[in-house]
């Protein structure tokens, strides 16, 4: 059986939310999935100082102490992750943006690998396809395997109309996230995800030293290395264009050093 948790940037059981089920019951019809919601409401989380310590020390020198490693076990511990967030002032909601900044050093080193994550975004008007495209790119940087996600409006009271082009929207999208979920877990990466471990791990191996978490992480997982970060088979072009963006990462670091 696989485990989907959401996470939901929103107090309010309303749009987000009850999309957010819907979603989840979408999938349980697709064969045998454990769901869960989390309401990061109800969990203590702290405003990131930008101290630092996380990248530099460690994430357990964090002076903030928050449940935020309870909602990362919740993570670890799932098959598939969907964040959802309403649109407030054209962004992610503040609680959502909280949560996203305690996993700041997660962008750093990151480790959820193998697990299927979307996002979804209701709006009232205007800005949240963006938005999607942010929480996606999130994912991305986490470590996820991504399902394009979706922007949704809801106003009250809602139509017909519209409550039926919500329903074909997250039908669509929970498909997606099923045949993605039921799919091997580490795919070959495509470019732009190997353009990101490349020049990121270049960069940190010319940059930076064992007095780094970032470093000694990186060198105990040999990623300065490997192809990737986990053991796949790159094809040629693949392999010669990671060569490139290594190149490109030194070229780079060489110049601020001038």
């Amino acid at each position: 059986m696989k485990k989907v948790t959401a996470f939901v940037g929103t107090a309010r059981k309303k749009s987000t939310h009850n999309a957010v089920r819907q979603f989840l019951e979408n999938l349980r019809s697709h064969g045998d999935v454990e769901i869960e919601i989390v309401a990061l409401s109800d969990y203590r989380l702290g405003i990131c100082s930008g101290c630092k310590l996380c990248f530099v020390k460690g994430e357990e020198f964090c002076p903030q102490k928050d449940d935020r490693d309870v909602l990362i076990e919740k993570i670890a511990a799932s098959d598939g992750v969907v964040l959802a967030s309403p649109n407030y002032s054209f962004q992610v909601s503040a609680i959502m943006k909280i949560f996203l900044d305690r996993l700041g050093f997660i962008f750093h080193r990151p480790r959820f690998f193998g697990k299927t994550y979307t996002s979804i975004v209701a709006q009232g008007i205007y800005g949240g396809s963006k938005i999607e495209r942010y929480l996606d790119f999130v994912g991305n940087g986490l470590g996820f395997n991504t399902v394009k996600g979706t922007c949704f409006t809801a106003l009250e009271p809602m139509t017909d109309k519209e409550k039926q082009k919500i329903d074909g929207a997250l039908a669509k999208q929970s498909g997606r996230f099923y045949e993605r979920l039921m799919k091997p877990g580490y795919p070959r990466p495509m470019l732009l995800k190997l353009m990101a471990f490349r020049m990121s791990r270049t960069s940190m191996g010319l940059e930076l030293d064992d007095n780094s978490r970032d470093y000694r992480h990186y060198k105990d997982k040999g990623w300065f290395e490997s192809d990737y970060y986990y053991s796949v088979r790159l094809g040629v072009l693949k392999k010669l264009a990671g060569g490139l963006f290594d190149s490109i990462a030194k070229r780079i670091a060489k110049n601020r050093k001038r």
